[in-house]
């Protein structure tokens, strides 16, 4: 019985850490191909050095996980990516615990696009 309710506990924090930082947005790369050119906003890739040196997106700024985000400007739309979706999740976490109130994080990620 007491490893039914530990593998409970674990499902639900798995669960919990995958939900999207609350009044945060989330986009298609489907739609990202519309805004890339929109100067309100700035893209960050948040996957390492060298997964964004051999695939990347342009307008995207490589600024992997862990680094110091609050350098970014507040008073723009900060859409994030990653490799999957998670890593960039994790960021618009940080970003909202920051104070930012205009974060989009890229659903799918780099997985999902296709340039």
């Amino acid at each position: 019985m007491e490893i039914w309710l530990i593998i409970a506990i674990a499902i639900v924090f798995i669960i919990w850490r995958m939900l999207p930082a609350k009044g945060t947005k989330t986009i298609s790369t489907e739609a990202l191909k519309g805004t890339l050119n929109d100067k309100d906003k700035v893209f960050v890739d948040v996957r390492t050095p060298s997964e964004y040196k051999a695939n990347n997106i342009r307008q995207f700024n490589n600024i992997p996980l862990g680094s110091d985000l609050s350098k970014l400007p507040k008073g723009k739309e900060i859409v994030v990516i990653c490799q999957s979706g998670m890593r960039s999740g994790q960021a618009c976490k940080q970003l909202k615990k920051l104070g930012y109130d205009n974060v989009t994080n890229v659903r799918g990620g780099m997985s999902a696009w296709r340039g």
